[in-house]
């Protein structure tokens, strides 16, 4: 038992909520990442249960039914928009830490408010009297718990609901996202004191912070459907979850998270490197906040980009740089990467990958902070400007140049106005979203996130997993029509021409996943034949064989053969185990930071994504490519082990980004270099493989590259092809591929001497030109102004040719036009007394807009372009009067 006045460390805190709960026959599992396991519908993972959320489904099955964990969670982007409120509050978080009890069918109601209440009063000494409850308005058989169980008064168990039956409008149901598993749920508070401002949850004041939620138990019942009808679950669960940060506030006897030992810990950190002596420094609070979910992100396989969970990241950094900058402290070699040691310190014991991937994080956020510090400064300053010029009213056009030219979104900008007690209108976000246009669909985080085709929630609780059979060979019999779902809905009977999923109970059809397509083929029955055009993982257990029936009628309970189109999977699994090798050979080649960031095994091609922040070289490329063709000269045998996640990783496995793993794994080893968790389908030795050929490597986001490859007999074409087009090229050049290097050499010095012969023969050609020019000059008062047409004269000819006639006619305003294929190139210049009243820009912008065209420039040169033809001719006629305009 601890001492009520026992100061306990969040390292201490945690360790005693997961021991109680095991020692309450839970198992404790580790935390999962930040990025969901193959679950479109969520941008990040938001609390414990989303790593059990197939468990309360029924689609997965565990070997314990009582879990705990803490598990790390980000909240930022999408519904969680508040990110300028970070740092700012005692509680806002883009990181935190959730601690959470669950049971899958176990036990329920009662004893999940039991133990809540004997940890929280008799292992951590809370006081009785400061806790208090809400339930879901309805729940009457909570409300005995609380009140008969554990002997709550009835004055502190307070109903809460949508306006039925509950005094104000509020809600204790709970939902992980607009669909999934739900139900009604118990919070308990705590009362920080009457000193506080604020009032219990319920009342007018409820948003003060004198009762703070701290724990939350959810009795998980319904599984809500995409039309928001609620199905209800196999069994009724239970998941909890208790902010770590807000419960180490409380027992360290302290008001705000920050306050607490692990933020002290990286806010001292950050006052250090940046010479802050205020502690209470908001740009402390929020950039010890911000390098948790940056780290972690990073750490779980997110790195910056446009686009989806990569563009929360960048707006997160973004943010804390810009701290940085509030507080004077940007350094050459970048600030913010500096917090990642003393997160190391705090955190690394509890989380050792951040110490295993420390130097990935440094280099992730260097990289960052220094594309964004080259414009942060412009952008502040562009910013203040606005402000200045309109009276703190900004347009939707000024936030839109302040994002797209100096990477400053429109939160960051939000951010800084709200230290000004300004705000961002309505209309002005407007005329912004109006602006962005393609930025904007990029730059929406939870946009690229929904789900594709799913199975109807009622149908997973009623199907047998399917079993995959496809390592045994490419067709089986025998398989159970399970079920049928075509547009979103089950049917009993599939009729030809109509397209469908059809669910089976066991299938030789490897389903997407991994980066592997899906199988085509076949199922048949004798009267029926089902075109299989994908084939799909659903639910995480079933495959799904999306397809259309081509002949007959086929019924839910039909027994059909299934026959995978076996050439097309014999391509694919060569493609798929070069995958393998080539992930190997770059991290020896580049680094162990290289992990791999997404992929695509089809027929034709393999496509590897990985973590990687500068262009991958000539010389690496070859050497990778070399690594892999020896491992496949080698003809090691593929091995494949079945073995527990931690055995596995013990092992020497690699996990995968993105990828969901159960309790028990397929680990593919192939020779000495190469150990995956992987369940697709793969070579039974290396060198079926054959040749393993580099096509392409390129970037595609900052610090991710991509490499494309071929194999097998898609590699000899590739070599064929590369082959055929050398002997093309040599005999063009007159000799033989041997010869190529030297006659292509003889080729290019050739061109560059004639280049130069006509650089000379055109400079002499436009001297000569000008001389005779500048005879047509007119004086528009003592000004001279010339404007005309030259036949075959590109950009830089003209400007040679401004330079030369400055010089003769002295005061002079000059117009040139060069002619070629109807267009025609603008060069304006203006010299002399000239300078003062004409702008050559300005001269420019008015000849182009009356020959379709545009320009601009400097004062005293410009240049552009337009259409050649009468109206040239008719712009350049009217010169004269223009300038004449001008000058008086």
């Amino acid at each position: 038992m601890n001492s009520p006045n026992a100061i306990r460390t969040s390292h201490q805190i945690r360790s005693d909520f997961l021991e109680f709960f095991r020692s309450k026959g839970h198992t404790i599992v580790p935390s999962s990442p930040l990025v969901p396991g193959n679950d479109p519908t969520l941008l990040f993972t938001n609390a414990g249960m989303v790593q059990f959320k197939d468990v309360f489904l029924g689609a997965e099955k565990r070997s314990y039914t009582r879990a705990t964990s803490s598990q790390r969670c980000v909240r930022a982007g999408g519904k969680h928009n508040d990110l300028d409120q970070v740092g700012y509050t005692a509680r806002h978080h883009t990181f935190f830490e959730m601690l959470g009890n669950f049971s899958f069918g176990d036990y329920f109601k009662r004893d999940a408010i039991a133990w809540a209440w004997e940890l929280l009063t008799q292992v951590w000494k809370l006081p009785a009297d400061r806790l208090l409850v809400t339930i879901y308005h309805t729940d009457d058989e909570a409300f005995d718990i609380w009140n008969q169980v554990v002997g709550l008064p009835p004055e502190r168990i307070i109903r809460i609901g949508d306006n039925k039956g509950a005094p104000y409008a509020s809600d204790n149901f709970w939902q992980m996202a607009d669909t999934g598993p739900c139900g009604p749920c118990t919070e308990i508070f705590y009362d920080h004191g009457a000193h506080i401002p604020g009032g219990p949850p319920g009342s007018p004041d409820e948003d003060g912070d004198r009762f703070i939620e701290i724990w939350n138990n959810v009795f998980m019942q319904f599984d809500r459907q995409p039309d928001g009808t609620l199905v209800p679950l196999p069994a009724p669960c239970v998941d909890t979850g208790m902010g770590l940060e807000r419960l180490c506030a409380v027992l360290q006897h302290v008001h705000s998270n920050y306050e607490i030992d692990l933020f002290q810990h990286l806010i001292r950190a950050a006052a250090k490197i940046t010479n802050t002596a205020d502690l209470e420094h908001k740009s402390l609070r929020v950039i010890a906040d911000h390098i948790r979910a940056c780290s972690f992100l990073i750490v779980d396989g997110v790195l910056p980009s446009n686009e989806g969970r990569g563009y929360v990241l960048r707006r997160i950094i973004r943010r804390a740089v810009r701290h940085f900058w509030k507080l004077g402290a940007l350094q050459a070699d970048g600030a913010f990467w500096r917090m990642v040691a003393p997160l190391c310190e705090a955190m690394g014991d509890a989380y050792p990958e951040l110490n295993t991937k420390r130097e990935l994080v440094e280099r992730a956020l260097k990289a960052e902070e220094a594309a964004f510090a080259q414009t942060l400064d412009a952008g502040m300053q562009r910013l203040e400007g606005y402000l200045h010029q309109s009276d703190g009213a900004l347009s939707g056009e000024q936030v839109f140049q302040l994002h797209d030219t100096y990477g400053c979104p429109p939160d960051l900008i939000a951010d800084i106005l709200r230290e000004k007690g300004m705000t961002l209108p309505g209309e002005t976000m407007a005329d912004y979203e109006r602006l962005m246009e393609q930025q904007r669909d990029r730059a929406r985080a939870a946009g690229k996130f929904g789900g594709g085709l799913a199975l109807p929630g009622e149908l997973i609780a009623q199907l047998a997993p399917t079993q995959f059979e496809g390592y045994e060979g490419p067709t089986a019999n025998d398989l159970l029509v399970q079920a049928i779902v075509r547009d979103g809905r089950p049917v009993e009977t599939l009729r030809a021409g109509e397209s469908a999923i059809v669910v089976l109970d066991r299938t030789p059809f490897y389903a997407e996943s991994g980066g592997q397509v899906g199988d085509t083929g076949q199922l048949a029955t004798a009267n029926a034949t089902f075109d299989v055009r994908d084939t799909l993982k659903l639910a995480g257990q079933f495959h799904g064989h999306v397809g259309a029936l081509m002949s007959g009628e086929l019924n839910v309970g039909d027994r059909v053969s299934g026959a995978i189109d076996a050439e097309r999977r014999a391509s694919t699994v060569l493609n798929h185990s070069a995958t393998h090798l080539l992930h190997s050979a770059l991290r020896t080649v580049l680094g162990t930071h290289v992990t791999q960031k997404g992929s695509l095994v089809a027929p034709d091609r393999l496509r590897f994504d990985f973590s990687h922040f500068q262009p991958v070289s000539a010389e690496e490329l070859a050497t990778i490519e070399r690594m892999v063709n020896a491992e496949v000269r080698r003809n090691h045998s593929t091995e494949i082990h079945h073995m527990g996640m931690q055995e596995a990783l013990d092992f020497g496995a690699m996990a995968l980004f993105g990828e969901k793993y159960g309790e028990r794994v397929r680990v593919l080893r192939m020779g000495e270099t190469s150990t995956e968790l992987c369940g697709g389908t793969h070579v039974s030795r290396t060198g079926d493989i054959g040749l393993f050929k580099i096509v392409s490597e390129g970037g595609v986001s900052a610090g991710v590259r991509r490499i494309e490859a071929v194999t097998g007999q898609g590699a000899l074409d590739h070599v064929m092809d590369e082959e055929r087009r050398l002997n093309d090229a040599a005999r063009l050049l007159g000799g033989n591929a041997s010869e190529v290097n030297e006659k292509l050499r003889a080729l290019l010095d050739r061109q560059k001497k004639l280049e130069r012969e006509v650089e000379q023969l055109k400079a002499k050609a436009a001297s000569g030109a000008t001389s005779d020019l500048a005879a047509g000059a007119v004086a528009v008062g003592d000004v001279r102004v010339l404007a005309a047409r030259l036949e075959g004269f590109d950009a830089k000819a003209l400007r040679d040719a401004i330079d030369r006639l400055k010089q003769q006619l002295g005061d002079a305003v000059i117009v040139l036009a060069g002619a070629s294929d109807g267009k025609a190139a603008l060069v304006a210049g203006v010299s002399g007394s000239a300078a003062g009243k004409v702008k050559a820009g300005e001269l420019l912008a008015h000849v182009a807009s009356r020959i379709n065209g545009k320009g601009g420039g400097r004062p005293d040169l410009a240049q552009g372009g337009g259409d050649d033809g009468p109206a040239l001719q008719a712009a350049l006629e009217a010169v004269p009067q223009w300038v004449a305009e001008r000058l008086h």
